[in-house]
């Protein structure tokens, strides 16, 4: 008897797709389930769980195209519709990874300039279909991870990190041996904004091998790093991980480049200081839509593209994803990060990052 073959669900809807055309097998079954469909990765959101006043865990179901291999620490992007026009933004997944999951989450802080924010801590109901992108990112546990670790993070800074800890945690269990030596040190304004504080106090008793140090800086003050070797006197003998607000991240950075550390040192940046000179502005166009924009040198293509009424792709909105990554077809461009200028016909360029110096061209 000839053995059976199985036919894997990709050929069938490749198959489908002769009887469906102009139209794809896609577009029928979206109309079923809007999950079912690999033209672009979704999710639906499962819960929305509150962690403090002003912070959410949004629990995600991918759709198809959904890989579940994310490594802890890594960021995702997500794109809400609002006003009938998607916005972007990308936010660190809290959950650890699991081959055969179901849900992803991640934990938002809503922050007093941050419209999308905003709206997914306090607005986005349960059921809402979301846009999403793949996870990226560097800043990640190690495989395997060291034996001493050191986490330094600041207010939501401590979202990428708690997937690290959950990771740790779940292999703790499922090996049946000892977390690594962790070091976890959390500053919050208050003990009723510490994200996941009933979560950590329950792994810290679990684990004797993990230390948090809490730290309140509305009445103990801020972190002095001059002071660290008081609170951790074997802290330059651990791999580093730092995530928070930039001020607390610019001052780890010199210090643990002052101390020679700089390669056991892992920085996680959640905005980006744009500090390189502008470029002289111009006209941009944005070629296959036709629409042009009149703009300064402190104004990032993406931007004027967004007042334009051009649909811009974007991700981060910092540099660091490349979701907004376009052609620049003439003109010269100039990054607010460095002050290195683009000006090669078909080149490769971030617009959430760059200004025009002079008039310059871009399609879309």
């Amino acid at each position: 008897m000839a053995g059976t073959r199985t036919v894997s669900w990709d050929r069938f809807r490749d198959a489908g797709s002769k009887l469906t055309t102009p139209l794809h097998p896609d577009d029928y079954l979206r109309l079923l389930n809007p999950l079912w469909t690999q033209r672009e990765l979704r999710g639906r959101v499962e819960r929305v769980i509150p962690e403090t006043e002003d912070a959410a865990t949004l629990v995600i179901r991918p759709g198809w195209g959904w890989r579940y291999d994310h490594r802890p620490g890594q960021y995702v992007g997500i794109g809400v519709q609002l006003d009938g026009k998607f916005h972007w933004r990308s936010y660190s997944v809290s959950s650890p990874p699991q081959r055969r999951g179901r849900t992803i989450a991640i934990t938002v802080r809503a922050m007093p300039e941050g419209f999308l924010s905003d709206h997914l801590v306090r607005g986005l109901a349960p059921g809402t279909i979301v846009r999403l992108a793949s996870p990226s990112g560097d800043f990640v546990l190690p495989e395997p991870p060291p034996a001493k670790m050191l986490f330094l993070v600041g207010g939501s800074g401590i979202t990428p990190v708690m997937a690290m800890l959950r990771t740790l945690d779940r292999r703790a269990r499922s090996n049946a041996r000892a977390m690594p030596d962790v070091v976890l040190h959390y500053s919050s304004p208050t003990p009723e904004r510490m994200i996941f504080r009933e979560e950590l106090a329950d792994l810290e008793q679990r684990h004797p091998s993990l230390t948090v140090h809490r730290l309140h800086t509305d009445t103990d003050g801020m972190l002095s790093l001059s002071t660290l070797d008081t609170v951790l006197d074997d802290w330059r003998d651990r791999d580093t991980w730092a995530c928070g607000p930039a001020p607390m991240l610019d001052a780890v950075e010199s210090h643990w480049e002052q101390a020679g550390l700089a390669d056991r040192l892992h920085l996680e940046r959640f905005s980006l200081e744009l500090g390189g000179d502008g470029g002289e502005g111009g006209t941009i166009t944005f070629r296959t839509t036709g629409r042009t924009a009149e703009v300064d040198g402190a104004t990032t293509v993406l931007e004027a593209g967004e007042t334009a009424g051009v649909g811009m792709p974007y991700g981060c909105r910092m540099g660091i994803c490349h979701t907004c990554t376009l052609t620049l077809v003439s003109g010269t461009i100039r990054d607010l990060r460095n002050g290195n200028e683009f000006s090669q016909p078909n080149e490769q360029v971030q617009t959430c990052v760059t200004v025009p110096v002079g008039d310059c061209t871009l399609d879309i």
